[in-house]
Parts: C-alpha cells; structure tokens; sequence
C-alpha cells in the first residue's frame, strides 16, 4: 500500500502536525527520527584553523621572554610552536599587562600600595584595559587560531548621546549627525548653484554634486536643511505615523555646540564599524596564549632586576635569582625597560628614553538595573562628550540582562592625569557628577559597586601607552637585536596602543630570532 493510500498518514503530514503542535524543533527532532534530516548536521565540529603565520623549521635554543603581556606571550607562543625552550619571567601577580579583565573579588593596587577590590557580581566583569578589535587587525587571526569566541563590540551608536559645554543639553548622535551633515549639504549646496564651484566643477558635475547633496543631507528642493525624521522622534512611529522632533536648532548654534564629535569616530579607520570583543572579557586572549605557551613555562611576580649580554648568551636577574638563556625577548614598556641595569649600550638607553608613558585611565560603573536599556534604548556604543569624562561606554553583551557595567569614563592625557591624582572615592564622585549632567539623577542612583584605574599609575605598566615624540632613529635602532636580546611590543609598530601592534612586533622579533638560529652559531 502507497504512504497516499486513504486512511494512512503520510511522513509530511505527519512532520506538518508534528511542527505545528511542537515548533521547528520537534518538527527536527522528528525528522532526524525517520532519518530525513540533513547528513551536515552529523558532521564533527571543525576547531579553528592555525593562522597563516608559523615559523618554518625547528629551533632548539633557549629564550628568556621579559613581560607576560600580549607580546610577551605571543612571542612565548611562537617560539614554543617552532620548539623553542620558553620562559616569560612578570613582574605582576598576573598575565597580561594592559589586557585587563577585572571581575568580582579581584584586587587593583597602584603605585602608591591603594588598593581596590572589585565588588562586581557573578557574571559582570570591567575591560579596564583594550576594550575593542577591529576585524582587520591580527588580533583576530589569533582568536581564531586559539578558539577565543569574539561578538561585535558595537563602537557606533545612533541613540548614544553627544554633549559639550556648549549645549544646553545633551542629543542623540542620531539628531547630532542629521544637523551637521544637513547644514554643510544646504553650505555646499547653495555654494556649488551660485557658481561659486565653477572653476571645479562642470554644470554635469554640479548637478551630480547637487543630487547626492540633497540625500545626504535631506535638504530640500531650494537647497535649505529645516530637518527630517532622520533627527529622530518625539513620538516614535508604530499605529500613527509618529511625531519628529522639532527643530533643527540653527546653523550657528549646531556649530558652537562642536556636535562634530558625533561623526568622526567613523571616519577613524581603526574605529569604523564592526568592530569585535572576545566574549566574557578581554583576557580570554591572553589566558588562551598562556595556556598554548604551557603556564609552568610562566613566572609571575618575579621583577627583572638586571639584563646581560655575555658572549654565548645573555643573563637576566630577577628577586628570585638568575635565568641564563641563548636570547632574551624583552617585551616590557620602553620607559620601564630604560630603567633596567644591562649592558645593551648608552644608545640603546637613549632610545628606550624617548617614547613618552600617556596617561589613560577608566571606570567600571555596575547598576542593578541597566536602565541605558530600559528608558534610554541604548545598546552598546559609546556617549561623545567634551566634559573630563571623554567617554561613556555601554555595554555590548549580555542585552537585557538584570544588571550590568558601563564604562564611566575613558580619559587620556590631561583629563586622565586629573583623575589618577584623586583618590578612587573621590574618581567616582566627580565621574557621577559629570555622567549626571548627560544621563539625568539615574546616573547616580541603582549604583551597586565601582572600580577605576589610572594607568599611569599601575605598577609594572606606569602608561596606558606611549608616544613617539620624535623618532631620530631610535624606533628603527630597537626594532633590531642588542646582541642577543631582541624587542617586542606595540610601541615598535605604527599600531600603539593596539593589542594588534603586540602582536605584529612579536611576530617580527621570534622571525628574525628564529632566522639567527637557523643560520648557525656564527651569524
């Protein structure tokens, strides 16, 4: 008898009722049972591949590797995968550096010995170090490579906020970016018909000029911006057809609010959109490099005391006693590295003495309630503003959970100078009292716990980062080998301040270390 013989059900009918009364999934499940559903479902995970760099050959030598940051510990992995002896000698307690996960019940001290300890609940934690990825840089291939699961950090927020000084109250980066790219449009627009473009442009490229002008800015037919939907809503849209702001304020009090903070974090190329963050914190990168590296191969608190060259190896001194090794990989900052007792040369001093220590610093704000999301409609992104504060980031994981942490403030230089010389009860006053004037008295309210760091007060760090002042041949000196110790870090590259630019020196330092020992004892 036929499956379409009266009487009998047939297996679609049967599957239809089955996802009808269960859903997609009994509808599967149903379907794995009569052996129909897809063979690829059966097929074994593919971890994730190596990246396309690997040194070729074998090396037998011994390396003594000076810092466990991103460097540090990429260059540990490199030299490991090619059979290298490795050990990473850290001054700290822990692996890292400026990669910095912070989560319940994790102390913070400074120079000073004032400690903090995180009061975060189960589940939150504070990127008080590199907080974002762009998918171009290298850092990606080596979460790939290690099985480190990223998601988008969302860098772009139209519902964030923009506030400066000269605003009487904060906007939308949405209404921000609709004013300032409507009035330039009406500027340029009105321009170019008047003629005043001529001797550039022919009446063809007028007129193409004049349509793009007219979309990009939502200007009209004379040529004017008087606002649009794109501002946004006072009444969002859904049964009626919604209530646009009103507006737009005048041309020139959109350009003595200084709202161009709104559009410029796109226009930076390693800021465009998307953008990417390991999942569950930052430090899974460097835990998954530790774990390659081997953790016994890692030594944590135990400070350098001393570095030298000898004619078949190099020496290095720390509290703990003496490490001798074939080549040393000194992947600690230039400024703490000049400090260090060596007989690497008065020039290689003088170089490590230039790049300048920037102050950086954050705060970790966790809320009982994340209200960005409920009454604000702000996931992830980051607040623009000229107050001391700089920055105000949201979150851009765990959406509609009960609670969760934003970042108070992101500050550099002068601003971050200003708030590492307060106290952490005072650091968390004045952030409140600054992120109040943007986000209205919740800001202040709900408040379960906070954590600050200012970098340049961090032991074994002293910087979120550095600047080249001028180069004068020191950048190109410690990009190459002193005897046998090699350098490594983000300030040798052109991506300072970037895990990406870590990465790519340690990969330019374990080849050249890798080529050396290849070639034999004479080069």
């Amino acid at each position: 008898m036929s499956d379409s013989s009266p009487g009998t059900m047939t297996r679609r009918a049967l599957l239809v009722g089955v996802g009808a009364a269960g859903g997609a999934g009994a509808m599967y499940a149903a379907m794995g049972a009569l052996g129909l559903a897809p063979d690829s479902q059966e097929k074994a995970f593919t971890p994730p591949q190596r990246s396309d760099f690997a040194l070729r050959g074998r090396g037998a030598a011994k390396v003594v590797v000076l810092g466990a940051g991103v460097a540090g510990l990429t260059c540990a992995y490199e030299l490991g995968k090619a059979g290298y002896d490795c050990t990473v000698l850290e001054a700290s307690d822990r692996i890292g550096g400026r990669n910095l996960t912070l989560r319940g019940g994790d102390a913070l001290r400074d120079l000073d010995g004032q400690v903090q300890t995180a009061g975060f609940e189960e589940g939150t934690y504070f990127n008080a170090g590199a907080g974002r990825i762009a998918p171009w840089m290298v850092t990606m291939d080596y979460c790939r490579e290690l099985g480190v699961p990223v998601e988008v950090f969302v860098n772009n927020n139209a519902a964030a906020y923009v506030y400066t000084r000269g605003m009487p109250a904060p906007v939308r980066a949405r209404t921000a970016r609709a004013d300032l790219y409507g009035y330039v449009s009406e500027l340029l627009a009105k321009a170019a018909h008047a003629g005043a473009l001529d001797r550039r442009l022919s009446a063809e490229d007028r007129e193409r000029l004049l349509e793009f002008l007219r979309r990009f800015g939502d200007i009209g037919p004379d040529l004017a911006y008087r606002g649009s939907e794109r501002r946004g809503y006072q009444v969002l849209p859904g049964l009626s057809e919604g209530l646009p702001l009103a507006g737009p304020s005048s041309l020139a009090e959109v350009l003595a609010a200084g709202t161009g903070r709104a559009v410029t974090v796109d226009f930076g190329f390693d800021q465009a959109m998307p953008m990417f963050q390991p999942v569950g914190g930052m430090d899974a990168i460097v835990t998954a490099l530790a774990r390659a590296v081997g953790e016994e191969r890692i030594m944590t608190g135990t400070p350098v005391t001393g570095l030298r060259n000898l004619a078949d190896g190099v020496e290095v001194t720390h509290r703990g006693g003496v490490v001798r090794a074939d080549y040393c990989v000194a992947a600690l900052p230039p400024h703490l590295l000049a400090r260090l007792p060596h007989n690497l040369g008065a020039g290689v001093t003088a170089a490590l003495r230039t790049p300048a220590p920037v102050a950086a610093g954050k705060i970790g704000l966790e809320y009982g309630r994340r209200w960005w999301e409920l009454e604000d409609r702000i996931y992830g992104g980051v607040t623009e503003t000229d107050l001391d504060i700089t920055h105000i980031w949201y979150p851009s994981h765990d959406y509609h959970a009960r609670s969760g942490l934003i970042v108070g403030y992101y500050n550099t230089e002068e601003n971050a100078e200003l708030y590492g010389s307060m106290s952490p009860r005072d650091r968390l006053r004045r952030a409140l009292t600054q992120g109040k004037k943007i986000h209205g008295e919740k800001y202040r309210t709900g408040l379960r716990s906070s954590l600050s760091i200012a970098w340049h007060r961090h032991p074994h760090v002293e910087g979120g980062w550095v600047r080249w002042e001028s180069h004068d041949g020191g950048l190109a000196l410690l990009q190459r080998p002193a005897g046998r110790v090699y350098f490594a870090g983000d300030w040798l590259t052109h991506l300072v301040a970037w895990q990406a630019g870590a990465m790519e020196s340690a990969r330019k330092a374990v080849t050249e270390l890798h080529r050396r020992v290849l070639a034999g004892p004479s080069s």
